[in-house]
């Protein structure tokens, strides 16, 4: 099961990658933390991308391809996996398709924007991790405290109000398009109401796998 999941930064797509990833055994797969991974070896490919992030430039496409590629081809993708915050723009959607990287679900969670800026403010994060909190529809089970380890949560800057504006001006012109590209080329596109509590979207998500 080959999943791409699409939403507005803080539509819940970390809650909803988590859940899936345990529920179906299969791994989430963030482009990020995979960039982070490889910039961390001592391959010629991890000093190119380290010279990336560090320069604050964006990681060319055709090298993120690359990673991508070889990462799901490792065992535990056997039984598919999950993007969660790739492809970003239509560029990196036809990339992906000329790598010939079959997908089986694209999952769309759709929300109002007023409704992600009150979302994501509340949001914490586990940053070694990755894993994603909300003080009000998904809290820690203590206070600003990381589930797993312990370890405290913080709130990203780019989780305050003023930044979230303009995340979103940059996923309108971006990754918005997107949806009709994913309309146009897939058969299996889905849009649920990504405002429903956590276990709704969870459940809606389920009966589409299992449809």
């Amino acid at each position: 099961m080959k999943i791409i999941l699409l939403g507005m930064p803080g539509a819940g797509k970390g809650t909803q990658a988590e859940l899936i990833k345990v529920n179906y055994n299969i791994p989430s797969i963030s482009t990020g933390a995979i960039l982070r991974d490889i910039s961390n070896t001592n391959s010629d490919l991890g000093a190119k991308v380290e010279h990336y992030l560090q320069s604050g430039r964006l990681v060319p496409d055709e090298i993120i391809i690359e990673i991508l590629v070889n990462r799901i081809s490792e065992d535990d993708c056997s039984n598919g996996f999950l993007l969660d915050g790739f492809p970003r723009n239509i560029d990196q959607a036809q990339a992906l398709k000329k790598a010939d990287v079959d997908i089986d679900f694209v999952v769309f969670l759709n929300i109002e924007e007023q409704e992600i800026i009150k979302r994501m403010s509340g949001r914490r994060m586990h940053l070694k991790s990755g894993r994603s909190y909300h003080i009000d529809f998904n809290p820690p089970k203590n206070f600003n405290k990381d589930d797993l380890t312990g370890e405290d949560l913080i709130q990203r800057e780019d989780d305050k109000p003023e930044v979230i504006k303009k995340r979103l001006e940059v996923y309108f012109k971006e990754t918005f398009p997107l949806l009709d590209f994913y309309r146009e080329e897939s058969n299996n596109f889905f849009e649920i109401d990504g405002s429903l509590p956590v276990e709704d979207v969870a459940k809606a998500i389920d009966n589409i796998f299992s449809s």
